[in-house]
Protein backbone atom coordinates (compact mmCIF):
# COMPACT_ATOMS: atom_id res chain seq x y z
CA UNK A 1 0.00 0.00 0.00
CA UNK A 2 1.49 3.12 -0.76
CA UNK A 3 1.84 6.08 1.33
CA UNK A 4 0.47 9.40 1.42
CA UNK A 5 4.01 11.00 2.59
CA UNK A 6 6.83 11.59 0.29
CA UNK A 7 10.11 9.20 0.76
CA UNK A 8 13.29 11.11 0.56
CA UNK A 9 17.16 9.06 0.15
CA UNK A 10 19.68 11.42 1.91
CA UNK A 11 22.94 10.30 0.68
CA UNK A 12 26.14 11.61 2.53
CA UNK A 13 29.05 9.74 3.65
CA UNK A 14 29.17 12.39 6.93
CA UNK A 15 27.17 9.96 9.09
CA UNK A 16 26.69 12.78 11.89
CA UNK A 17 24.84 14.86 9.16
CA UNK A 18 22.71 12.18 7.60
CA UNK A 19 21.93 11.66 11.30
CA UNK A 20 20.55 15.76 11.46
CA UNK A 21 19.28 15.40 7.92
CA UNK A 22 16.81 12.33 9.14
CA UNK A 23 15.86 13.91 12.42
CA UNK A 24 15.15 16.88 10.30
CA UNK A 25 13.16 15.52 7.81
CA UNK A 26 10.84 12.95 9.50
CA UNK A 27 10.17 15.81 11.71
CA UNK A 28 9.43 17.70 8.93
CA UNK A 29 6.27 14.85 8.20
CA UNK A 30 8.22 12.64 5.66
CA UNK A 31 9.82 9.49 5.57
CA UNK A 32 13.33 9.47 5.20
CA UNK A 33 16.28 6.54 4.61
CA UNK A 34 20.08 7.35 4.99
CA UNK A 35 22.50 5.82 3.60
CA UNK A 36 26.58 6.67 3.16
CA UNK A 37 27.65 5.81 -0.36
CA UNK A 38 26.88 5.30 -3.77
CA UNK A 39 26.56 1.42 -3.81
CA UNK A 40 23.95 1.64 -0.75
CA UNK A 41 22.34 4.54 -2.59
CA UNK A 42 21.48 2.22 -5.81
CA UNK A 43 20.74 -0.83 -3.86
CA UNK A 44 18.13 1.58 -1.60
CA UNK A 45 16.85 2.78 -5.09
CA UNK A 46 16.48 -1.15 -6.28
CA UNK A 47 14.33 -1.80 -3.41
CA UNK A 48 11.88 0.70 -3.53
CA UNK A 49 10.75 4.15 -4.93
CA UNK A 50 11.92 7.38 -3.72
CA UNK A 51 9.77 11.05 -4.29
CA UNK A 52 13.37 12.89 -3.68
CA UNK A 53 16.83 11.66 -3.65
CA UNK A 54 18.97 14.49 -1.23
CA UNK A 55 22.67 13.75 -2.56
CA UNK A 56 26.22 15.37 -1.08
CA UNK A 57 27.65 16.48 -4.14
CA UNK A 58 31.17 16.08 -2.41
CA UNK A 59 32.02 13.07 -0.80
CA UNK A 60 35.62 12.11 0.27
CA UNK A 61 35.88 8.59 -0.96
CA UNK A 62 33.40 9.44 -4.39
CA UNK A 63 32.53 11.54 -6.66
CA UNK A 64 29.03 13.00 -6.22
CA UNK A 65 29.35 14.59 -9.68
CA UNK A 66 29.78 10.88 -10.88
CA UNK A 67 27.24 9.38 -9.07
CA UNK A 68 24.36 11.89 -10.50
CA UNK A 69 25.39 11.50 -13.34
CA UNK A 70 24.99 7.54 -12.99
CA UNK A 71 21.64 8.20 -11.25
CA UNK A 72 20.51 10.30 -14.21
CA UNK A 73 20.95 7.34 -16.81
CA UNK A 74 18.93 5.22 -14.81
CA UNK A 75 16.40 7.53 -13.02
CA UNK A 76 14.20 10.94 -13.27
CA UNK A 77 13.97 10.49 -9.58
CA UNK A 78 13.75 14.11 -8.66
CA UNK A 79 17.55 15.36 -7.65
CA UNK A 80 18.43 18.15 -4.48
CA UNK A 81 22.55 18.30 -4.72
CA UNK A 82 24.33 19.84 -1.48
CA UNK A 83 27.71 21.13 -1.42
CA UNK A 84 30.02 23.31 0.40
CA UNK A 85 30.86 25.20 -1.94
CA UNK A 86 29.46 26.57 -4.88
CA UNK A 87 32.27 27.11 -7.69
CA UNK A 88 31.87 26.47 -11.53
CA UNK A 89 31.45 22.71 -11.50
CA UNK A 90 28.65 23.59 -8.74
CA UNK A 91 27.02 25.82 -11.02
CA UNK A 92 27.02 23.68 -13.89
CA UNK A 93 25.54 20.76 -12.70
CA UNK A 94 22.32 21.88 -13.12
CA UNK A 95 22.68 21.89 -16.82
CA UNK A 96 24.66 18.83 -16.90
CA UNK A 97 22.31 16.66 -14.91
CA UNK A 98 18.91 18.36 -14.79
CA UNK A 99 19.19 18.65 -11.34
CA UNK A 100 16.23 19.89 -9.47
CA UNK A 101 17.70 21.80 -7.00
CA UNK A 102 20.95 23.00 -5.44
CA UNK A 103 22.04 23.99 -1.90
CA UNK A 104 25.04 24.92 -0.27
CA UNK A 105 26.08 24.49 3.16
CA UNK A 106 25.32 25.54 5.41
CA UNK A 107 21.96 26.37 4.88
CA UNK A 108 18.79 26.33 7.16
CA UNK A 109 16.02 23.97 8.28
CA UNK A 110 13.20 26.23 6.92
CA UNK A 111 14.95 26.55 3.66
CA UNK A 112 15.94 22.85 3.34
CA UNK A 113 12.28 21.75 3.88
CA UNK A 114 10.96 24.78 1.79
CA UNK A 115 13.06 23.87 -1.45
CA UNK A 116 12.50 19.84 -1.24
CA UNK A 117 8.35 21.00 -0.65
CA UNK A 118 8.54 23.05 -3.80
CA UNK A 119 10.95 20.02 -5.61
CA UNK A 120 8.24 17.78 -4.96
CA UNK A 121 5.22 20.31 -6.20
CA UNK A 122 7.09 20.65 -9.31
CA UNK A 123 7.34 16.55 -9.85
CA UNK A 124 3.22 16.50 -8.88
CA UNK A 125 3.54 14.83 -5.29
CA UNK A 126 0.56 13.16 -4.62
CA UNK A 127 0.51 14.79 -0.97
CA UNK A 128 2.99 17.09 0.97
CA UNK A 129 3.77 17.09 4.54
CA UNK A 130 3.26 19.72 6.71
CA UNK A 131 6.53 22.12 7.15
CA UNK A 132 8.44 22.67 10.36
CA UNK A 133 6.62 24.50 12.85
CA UNK A 134 9.14 27.71 12.06
CA UNK A 135 7.64 27.66 8.76
CA UNK A 136 4.37 26.41 8.20
CA UNK A 137 2.78 29.74 8.10
CA UNK A 138 0.16 29.71 5.15
CA UNK A 139 1.81 32.33 2.21
CA UNK A 140 -0.80 34.94 1.17
CA UNK A 141 -2.56 34.49 -2.30
CA UNK A 142 -0.15 35.73 -5.22
CA UNK A 143 -1.28 39.30 -5.98
CA UNK A 144 -1.88 40.98 -9.67
CA UNK A 145 1.27 39.98 -11.86
CA UNK A 146 2.48 36.74 -9.83
CA UNK A 147 1.04 34.42 -12.04
CA UNK A 148 1.32 34.83 -16.30
CA UNK A 149 -0.16 33.13 -18.94
CA UNK A 150 0.81 32.63 -22.13
CA UNK A 151 -0.82 29.72 -24.47
CA UNK A 152 -1.42 27.05 -22.46
CA UNK A 153 0.37 27.49 -19.61
CA UNK A 154 0.62 29.61 -16.74
CA UNK A 155 3.74 30.25 -14.92
CA UNK A 156 3.40 31.08 -11.03
CA UNK A 157 6.52 33.84 -9.72
CA UNK A 158 5.83 33.06 -6.20
CA UNK A 159 5.54 29.13 -5.96
CA UNK A 160 8.60 29.21 -8.98
CA UNK A 161 6.34 26.64 -10.85
CA UNK A 162 4.91 25.88 -14.12
CA UNK A 163 1.68 24.27 -15.04
CA UNK A 164 -0.88 24.22 -17.50
CA UNK A 165 -4.05 25.59 -17.35
CA UNK A 166 -5.52 22.39 -16.77
CA UNK A 167 -3.26 22.05 -14.02
CA UNK A 168 -0.85 19.60 -15.27
CA UNK A 169 2.49 20.50 -13.63
CA UNK A 170 5.87 20.83 -15.38
CA UNK A 171 9.06 20.36 -13.82
CA UNK A 172 11.83 22.80 -14.52
CA UNK A 173 15.25 23.27 -13.24
CA UNK A 174 16.45 26.16 -11.58
CA UNK A 175 18.21 27.42 -14.56
CA UNK A 176 15.02 26.46 -16.80
CA UNK A 177 12.81 28.57 -14.51
CA UNK A 178 14.95 31.67 -14.00
CA UNK A 179 15.06 31.73 -18.43
CA UNK A 180 11.45 31.22 -18.75
CA UNK A 181 11.05 34.31 -16.04
CA UNK A 182 12.76 36.46 -17.91
CA UNK A 183 11.67 35.93 -21.31
CA UNK A 184 7.51 36.13 -19.54
CA UNK A 185 8.60 39.36 -18.18
CA UNK A 186 9.45 40.65 -21.24
CA UNK A 187 7.37 39.15 -23.79
CA UNK A 188 8.60 40.01 -27.68
CA UNK A 189 11.72 41.78 -26.53
CA UNK A 190 14.66 40.06 -28.50
CA UNK A 191 17.55 39.28 -25.87
CA UNK A 192 21.22 38.51 -26.06
CA UNK A 193 22.97 35.52 -25.36
CA UNK A 194 24.60 37.71 -22.28
CA UNK A 195 21.86 39.37 -21.55
CA UNK A 196 20.32 35.83 -20.85
CA UNK A 197 23.30 35.42 -18.85
CA UNK A 198 23.19 37.87 -16.63
CA UNK A 199 19.64 37.02 -15.53
CA UNK A 200 20.92 33.30 -14.91
CA UNK A 201 24.06 34.53 -13.75
CA UNK A 202 24.46 31.81 -11.16
CA UNK A 203 24.74 29.11 -13.37
CA UNK A 204 26.80 30.52 -15.83
CA UNK A 205 30.35 28.93 -16.88
CA UNK A 206 33.12 29.73 -19.65
CA UNK A 207 31.25 27.84 -22.19
CA UNK A 208 29.02 31.09 -22.24
CA UNK A 209 26.96 30.78 -25.41
CA UNK A 210 26.01 26.99 -25.50
CA UNK A 211 25.19 27.35 -22.22
CA UNK A 212 22.02 29.49 -22.92
CA UNK A 213 21.54 27.43 -26.15
CA UNK A 214 21.48 24.10 -23.45
CA UNK A 215 19.09 25.84 -21.60
CA UNK A 216 16.98 26.92 -24.24
CA UNK A 217 16.78 23.25 -25.87
CA UNK A 218 15.89 22.05 -22.77
CA UNK A 219 12.88 24.48 -22.36
CA UNK A 220 12.09 24.15 -25.87
CA UNK A 221 11.55 20.19 -25.16
CA UNK A 222 9.13 20.58 -22.06
CA UNK A 223 6.82 23.83 -23.65
CA UNK A 224 6.81 23.81 -27.04
CA UNK A 225 3.94 21.81 -29.04
CA UNK A 226 7.14 20.82 -31.46
CA UNK A 227 10.23 22.07 -30.23
CA UNK A 228 11.89 21.62 -33.77
CA UNK A 229 9.53 24.68 -34.80
CA UNK A 230 8.90 26.95 -31.63
CA UNK A 231 5.93 29.50 -31.50
CA UNK A 232 7.39 30.52 -27.77
CA UNK A 233 11.12 30.88 -28.02
CA UNK A 234 11.85 32.10 -31.27
CA UNK A 235 15.68 32.48 -32.77
CA UNK A 236 16.11 35.74 -33.78
CA UNK A 237 19.63 34.97 -36.45
CA UNK A 238 22.46 36.79 -35.18
CA UNK A 239 21.16 38.81 -32.10
CA UNK A 240 19.75 35.95 -29.87
CA UNK A 241 16.41 34.68 -28.62
CA UNK A 242 12.56 36.54 -28.50
CA UNK A 243 9.64 35.01 -26.71
CA UNK A 244 7.08 35.43 -29.17
CA UNK A 245 4.09 35.46 -27.48
CA UNK A 246 1.22 37.20 -25.53
CA UNK A 247 1.30 37.14 -21.67
CA UNK A 248 -1.28 38.36 -19.56
CA UNK A 249 -1.93 38.23 -15.75
CA UNK A 250 -3.70 34.93 -14.23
Amino acid sequence: MQTSQPRLLVVDDDRDMVAVLEDLLTRAGFIVDGVHCGAAMFAALAQRPYDLLLLDLRLQAEDGLALARRLRQQSRVPLVMISGSSDETDRVLLLELAADDFLVKPFSERELVARIRAVLRRHGSPALPVALPSADATPPPAGRGERLCFGPWVLDLRERELRKRSGEPCALTQGEFRLLEAFVRAPRRVWTRDQLLEQTRSLETEVFDRTIDVLILRLRRKIEANPKHPQYICTERGLGYLFAADVVPA
